[in-house]
């Protein structure tokens, strides 16, 4: 383990109601270090998405922190925030999110045309990063043409694109069966081992969570 690649103290996540106010996360303190798989596991409720939200600055929480690489996300503005998340966070969900309109090589490009870099140039590293998942035969297939473990496959590779300090996955195999769970899983634990990435796996799959370097659990809000 190196040191703590993402770091969050006191987070603090209230929503309004009709005439009450709903706190989701209840002063929240999490760390993981670079080279550490983190899954994060609980109950429907318990705040799990929400803490990962906020980990990425995908949403800014009522009270606390949040350190990636040692900078305090919510001391900058919108647009800094912005370019933060393209630079050093990389996301993957439990629905890919691909472009339908773009094969699998744009769609993993597309990240890295965000960040600066030529067409070309994006499109050779989309193609050397989906060859080496396995995907070298699929990089003109649109997401429709792959299949459901494909796809997801092409998402955990578009957010590592830019090298990220930091990945964040919620749910990343809950639409799959269990040979295509463990090949996301593979990826996701490589990044953390090999690439040296602190990665955050939200996941209701316990045998996966059982395989994570660490296992957290949250309930009401808290971390148990």
């Amino acid at each position: 383990m190196n040191e703590a690649g993402l770091r969050a103290t006191g987070l603090v996540k209230d929503y309004p109601g009709d005439g009450a106010t709903t706190s989701v996360l209840k002063g929240v303190d999490f760390s993981v270090a670079r080279g550490e798989l983190c899954a994060v596991a609980g109950p429907s409720g318990a705040g799990k998405t929400t803490l990962l939200y906020l980990l990425g600055g995908l949403a800014r929480p009522n009270r606390g922190e949040v350190w990636v690489g040692g900078q305090p996300i919510f001391q900058l503005d919108d647009n800094a925030l912005s370019a933060l998340r393209n630079r050093q966070l990389g996301f993957v969900f439990q629905y890919h999110h691909l472009l339908p309109e773009f094969d699998a090589t744009d769609n993993v490009a597309l990240p890295l045309r965000v960040g600066g870099l030529t067409a070309s140039e994006a499109r050779r590293r989309s193609r050397a990063m989906l060859k080496s998942i396995g995907l070298g035969h699929r990089l003109g297939h649109r997401p429709g043409e792959l299949s459901g473990g494909e796809q997801q496959r092409v998402a955990v590779a578009r957010a590592l694109a830019m090298g990220p300090s930091v990945v964040l996955a919620d749910e990343p195999t809950g639409n799959l069966d269990k040979a295509n769970s463990d090949a996301v899983f593979a990826l996701l634990r490589q990044a953390a081992h090999e690439g040296g990435q602190a990665v955050v796996m939200v996941t209701h799959n316990a045998e996966l969570a059982r395989k994570a370097d660490r296992l957290v659990r949250m309930e009401d809000g808290a971390i148990l």
